[in-house]
């Protein structure tokens, strides 16, 4: 199974350093621009907040990913908060961490520090989870093959488990037309299964 690690909902965690006060979101995203609607939502909801810190990684292949500072001495946020979800392995997730400061200052060393432990805390208090990259897949078939499609559809998802296949529209006439997404490692074998069944046809 081709796939990738990620997290399956938005966690999050509080950490104290020297009077500073850290609160940690990983959130599952997947893209960039939905990366960074949930910065603009939470530097905008902490907006009385020193620091609003963030570090994002997209895609299967771990290639998409920023991160930024905020504000802090450079390198002693974004680049440890980054840090931590390459340790963990994960992509499609963002993680901010909002900083109130205490008063006394942390040093760099004392930075780099407690965005890691931050970072690291919001990721522990999440579920990581196994994620595929998912395609589209569109076919027809006539009405008759109707119970033979959907049967071969219903018996890709495993009960009790999150839907492997899902129908996003269809259409049922004389000639039915059905839109379902997939995960891509799966899509051979189900195109090879789709045809085999009489009068279908793959778009």
């Amino acid at each position: 199974m081709a796939g990738y690690l990620t997290i399956s909902q938005q966690s999050e965690a509080a950490f104290r350093e020297k009077m500073s006060r850290f609160i940690s979101f990983a959130i599952p995203v997947s893209t960039a621009l939905e990366a960074k609607e949930y910065i603009a939502l939470y530097t905008n909801e902490y907006h009385d907040a020193r620091h609003v810190c963030w570090a994002y990684m997209i895609g299967s292949e771990r290639k998409e990913f920023l991160s930024s500072d905020n504000g802090e001495p450079s390198g002693t946020a974004g680049k440890p908060i980054l840090g931590q979800i390459n340790s963990f392995g994960l992509t499609n997730i963002v993680i901010i961490v909002v900083r109130y400061f205490g008063g006394i200052k942390l040093g760099t060393s004392g930075l780099i520090a407690a965005y890691r432990e931050s970072a690291r805390l919001a990721i522990e208090a999440a579920e990581i989870i196994e994620g595929r990259d998912m395609t589209e897949m569109s076919f027809t078939f006539p009405y008759l093959a109707m119970n033979d499609v959907m049967k071969l559809l219903k018996a890709q998802n495993t009960p009790g488990s999150a839907e492997t296949v899902r129908i996003l529209s269809q259409h049922f006439d004389n000639t039915c037309m059905v839109t379902i997404s997939l995960p891509l490692d799966m899509l051979p074998e189900l195109t090879g299964r789709i045809s085999a069944i009489s009068g279908t046809s793959i778009k």
